[in-house]
């Protein structure tokens, strides 16, 4: 028995317009305000540091290859359980 892929890509119809028209959606686009999120706020304000400390980096991958990194898995979960938290908190105050 031979299976079928009976999906098909949903491709959108191209739209040729003459040039120097546009369509009103578009042109309304261009007049929309734009707010961003907190999150967004949040990382525009750290742009002063680096991503990522490159010798930290270096160090935990000498450490992994060595065979000697270990994983604190509680501290991961209470950074994940703190972090869900923060979100959370910022859903409920927005």
């Amino acid at each position: 028995m031979k299976i079928e892929s009976s999906t098909k890509p949903a491709v959108a119809p191209r739209v040729n317009e003459p040039h120097g028209h546009s369509s009103s959606k578009a042109a309304s686009v261009a007049n929309d305000d734009v707010k961003l999120s907190f999150v967004s706020a949040q990382l525009s304000t750290t742009d002063d540091q680096p991503p990522f400390d490159a010798t930290r980096v270096s160090e935990i991958k000498q450490a992994i290859s060595d065979g000697r990194f270990a994983i604190n898995a509680g501290a991961i979960a209470d950074r994940l359980i703190a972090s869900a938290k923060e979100l959370v908190d910022n859903q409920r105050q927005a």
